[in-house]
């Protein structure tokens, strides 16, 4: 089908827009009639479709199809839809279009029929207190579903209610609040609430309300006070790190910020530093403290002078507080105290063996409380070694018996005591006191010579020396350094013999002519460094031996035997007791090696007589079956020395050239991996044995003869099938069979 080129509409059938208001209340309601111009003699039908007629919304418009008038038949809402638009057609009765379809736009007209509505139910601000006029604080907002290009959406903003002061405006165009007088304090109106209005048709038309909330933001105008000028607190004495009371301040500022919270100062009273004062977090007050033990004899009272301020700067607009100081009287209460010994621990020194019954020391101790009349006791709390003993009521210290060196109570020659005082308050207190006593030293014991005998070369300058010392029970300054000499009741010893010292604990005793051999007894004198010193004369036996080239003993057993002159009886016999005690345990572990040995030489191959492995069946002979039991017995390879002759055995004649005849007996391997040479020439002694058939001879097998106990094997498959063949014969074959017989007999 062609398309024909545009043709002019006629004006009648052009339909300008129609304007209708919403929410028309006279329904139907005519709102135009359409008509063609090209009348038939039958008439023309029309019709419209469209948005409201057969598209959702459904049945808002409808036409008379004869007369082409158009009706609306519901009310409109412009906030919904605020125009429609339709096509309308001209057909004839046979349905052929009569002319180009044309638009038909319903325009709905609006109505002041919606308020207008905040945003927000409560609109919240805030705004710092003291604020100057014209500070904005926040912006409320509202909204108007009608058309916005008419008075219906044009809003106004006023502030109903604000209270009696008026202390904030708002723009009627923006909706802006601000600040519109001086004088905003938190601590008078914390917080305004605001009651504010929107209304359309430019303030004449309909109205909405909303609340608007302002808090004030706390600055620090308002220094903190105390509650009053004097407090008065009470502390026992010796207390520490204790709470003693509080002083209370009130601060109008916003409480928990830092221009609330206070800061404490003890200005004056406390040249010792005795006391303390911090701040409580969640009451703001003033807790003050001891931070060292006061002494109600010393001091009973003080009285404190403390300041209070914020931790946050005043604003220099704010006033000055007549009350941000205060005096505090602490009054120290007196308590009993416990007892004090001045002098812990007391360091005295005893001479060892001071008498029993002698006083050492008055150890006491003293009552802090001047005001109180207390009696002090005492009482010996730790005596280990029980040598002391003490007056309860004077506190002096005696000895109960002698104090000697050396003992197991003394830690480097101190003994330690502790003493115990106690007043007689209720309850009672007490004190301990720790006495040191220094044992002194007494030069009580002479010197000891060691060793008391030696052995020397009789030739002077040629090993004639013997080195000397001594040993002291004293401790120092009574022993060492020690003096040697000759005795000098015996003035002759000098013509032969001299001592010189070596050092503070030994000395040489040379020869000054040349001796015979022999036993010498020699007096010597020994004295220590004490204070007296002591001495003691000692006998040195010494034996003089025969000197060799280079000084030394040529016989030096017989100059230990001659020697042995100066050792005593007991001695002699505890070293020829342990000689023979070293000679039975040497001869034991010999004893213990030798078995070892011996063990070894068994052989590996013996394990137990019922070995088995006894017998060795010669499998290589093919002889009377199962009754032939001639067999090689393994003795012969455990024990070869009883089956080899002591004498070289003959030679076989039919012996390979490089067979050699082991020698006999032969040795056990010494070892499990020298088994295999062990059996080769077990094998080279049988070869070389006259008493076997040569090499070349062939071997006899017996004959087993004819006919059998048993059955062959083979009739067990003889029968064609296992139903043809009786198995019940195996239960005759004796328990070897009784398996066989009980699966298929």
């Amino acid at each position: 089908r062609q398309h024909e080129a545009p043709r002019r509409v006629k004006r009648a059938w052009v339909i300008p827009p129609i304007s209708v208001s919403e929410n028309h209340k006279r329904i139907p309601h005519l709102l135009v009639q359409i008509k063609s111009d090209k009348q038939q003699p039958g008439g023309v039908i029309y019709s419209i479709k469209g948005p409201g007629v057969d598209e959702e919304p459904l049945g808002i418009f409808s036409i008379d199809k004869f007369s082409g008038k158009v009706f609306l038949n519901a009310m409109l809402d412009r906030e919904e839809n605020d125009r429609y638009r339709l096509r309308a057609f001209a057909l004839d009765l046979g349905g052929v279009t009569l002319e180009d379809p044309t638009d038909l736009e319903i325009i709905v007209v609006d109505q002041n029929d919606n308020r207008p509505l905040f945003r927000q139910d409560v609109f919240t601000g805030r705004v710092v207190e003291g604020a100057e006029p014209g500070t904005c604080v926040m912006t409320v907002d509202a909204t108007d579903a009608d058309d916005p290009d008419t008075d219906n959406a044009a809003l106004r903003y006023s502030i109903l209610e604000q209270g009696a002061a008026g202390m904030f405006s708002i723009n009627a165009t923006t909706g802006e609040i601000c600040t519109a007088r001086p004088g905003l304090d938190r601590e008078t109106v914390g917080v305004y609430n605001l009651t504010v209005q929107a209304a359309d048709m430019s303030g004449d038309g309909l109205t909405t309300t909303a609340v608007a909330v302002i808090y004030l933001e706390d600055i620090n105008d308002n220094p903190p006070e105390f509650t009053k000028e004097e407090f008065s607190m009470e502390v026992e004495e010796q207390a520490a790190g204790v709470d003693v009371g509080k002083v209370f301040v009130h601060d109008k500022d916003l409480a928990g910020s830092p221009s609330w919270l206070a800061k404490f100062t003890i200005l004056e009273g406390d040249p010792e530093g005795a006391f303390a004062i911090r701040t409580d977090p969640h009451t703001n007050d003033g807790v003050l403290s001891v931070v060292k033990p006061l002494d109600h004899e010393v001091r009973d009272r003080f009285e404190l002078t403390v300041s209070v301020q914020n931790e946050r700067p005043l604003e220099p607009s704010a006033p000055g507080s007549p009350r941000a100081l205060a005096t505090v009287r602490v009054r120290v209460r007196d308590v009993n105290e416990a007892p004090v010994f001045r002098e812990n621990p007391r360091r005295i020194s005893v001479l060892e063996g001071t008498p029993p019954g002698t006083a050492i020391t008055t150890y006491t101790a003293s009552d802090p409380d001047t005001h109180q009349i207390q009696t002090l006791s005492y009482a010996l709390l730790y005596d280990p070694a029980d040598w002391l003993q003490l007056d309860p009521h004077a506190g002096t210290v005696r000895t109960k018996r002698e104090l000697l060196h050396p003992s197991a109570f003394l830690q480097g020659g101190w003994y330690i005591a502790l003493l115990l005082a106690r007043d007689d308050a209720e309850p009672p207190l007490s004190a301990t006191g720790t006495l040191s006593i220094e044992i002194l030293e007494v030069n009580d014991h002479a010197p000891q010579l060691q060793p008391p005998a030696g052995v020397l070369c009789g030739r002077p300058g040629r090993g004639g020396t013997l080195l000397l010392g001594a040993t002291d029970d004293d401790r120092p300054p009574h022993g060492a350094p020690f003096h040697f000499q000759l005795s000098p009741q015996h003035p002759q010893l000098a013509r032969n013999w001299s001592l010189a010292r070596f050092n503070v604990t030994h000395a040489v005793l040379a020869v000054l002519a040349e001796l015979p051999e022999g036993p010498y007894s020699l007096p010597l004198l020994l004295r220590d460094s004490g204070t007296p010193p002591r001495e003691q004369q000692q006998l040195l036996n010494v034996s003089v031996c025969h000197c060799g080239r280079d000084g030394t003993c040529l016989d030096g057993a017989l100059a230990a035997a001659t020697a042995g002159a100066g050792i005593t009886l007991g001695a002699l016999m505890i070293i020829l007791g342990s000689i023979i005690l070293l000679l039975v345990l040497a001869a034991l572990g010999a004893a213990r090696v030798r078995g070892r040995r011996r063990a070894l030489r068994k052989g590996l191959l013996q394990r137990s007589r019922d070995d088995m492995r006894d017998n060795i069946l010669n499998y290589d002979e093919q002889g009377g079956g199962e009754e032939d039991q001639d067999a090689y017995d393994i003795n012969q390879l455990r024990h070869p020395e009883l089956f080899s002759p002591r004498a070289k055995p003959p030679l076989r004649r039919d012996a390979p050239l490089s067979s050699g005849t082991p020698m006999a007996p032969r040795k056990l391997p010494s070892s499990p991996s020298d088994i295999e040479d062990f059996i080769n020439e077990g094998l080279e002694a049988a070869d070389s044995d006259p008493s076997v058939p040569p090499y070349d001879t062939a071997l006899i097998y017996d004959y087993e003869g004819e006919g059998s106990v048993a059955s062959p094997l083979s009739s067990i498959v003889s029968s064609l099938t296992d139903e043809d063949q009786d198995y019940d014969y195996l239960s005759e074959w004796g328990p070897r069979f009784r398996r066989l017989a009980d699966l298929y007999g």
